[in-house]
């Protein structure tokens, strides 16, 4: 019995390998080239929950129905949430960008308006996706960024959302 178990749970582990490797090289399709064609790709994924201000869980056709695909929006920076926040203004920040995606998500879902994900690649670290998301036409990101909810980001060393004392 003890091997039977064993066994089984080698066989989990190894399928679950085989799945994130099958995964990890999965394409999304390449965006880096400003062609006509790539620049009028564009997604309509159903969002399932906003993780915080610039992160987002949707629901996707292409991945196994045991992986979730998180997008992070392109170009800008919000706020961490408590633990990760460094300090507690940091934190109140994080829960007001959160609350802002949020609120902007349900009245656009409220009221029919298009929700749209363009320019896709992977993240630095291949976890997630970043992708410019546009309600009815207005980038998300930069609603952040002009409510004071975010910065503008393109990979650099992020700064700090404490105020030096």
């Amino acid at each position: 019995m003890k091997n039977t178990k064993k066994y089984g749970i080698i066989l989990f582990v190894v399928a679950a390998f085989i799945t994130l490797f099958s995964f990890s090289n999965h394409k999304l399709p390449d965006h880096s080239k400003k062609d006509e064609a790539s620049a009028r790709k564009v997604y309509k994924w159903k969002i399932i929950r906003v993780v915080d201000g610039d992160t987002l869980e949707v629901e996707e056709n292409f991945l196994p129905p045991e992986l979730k695909l998180f997008v992070r929006l392109k170009n800008v920076d919000t706020p961490e949430k408590s633990p990760r926040a460094k300090c507690d203004e940091e934190d109140k920040l994080a829960k007001k960008a959160a609350e802002f995606t949020k609120s902007a998500v349900e009245e656009a879902i409220k009221n029919n308006q298009e929700i749209t994900f363009s320019e896709l690649k992977w993240d630095k670290y291949g976890g997630r996706v970043l992708s410019d998301v546009k309600i009815n036409n207005r980038s998300l990101a930069k609603d952040l960024i002009n409510n004071g909810l975010g910065r503008e980001y393109h990979g650099e060393k992020k700064q700090s959302w404490c105020k030096e004392i």
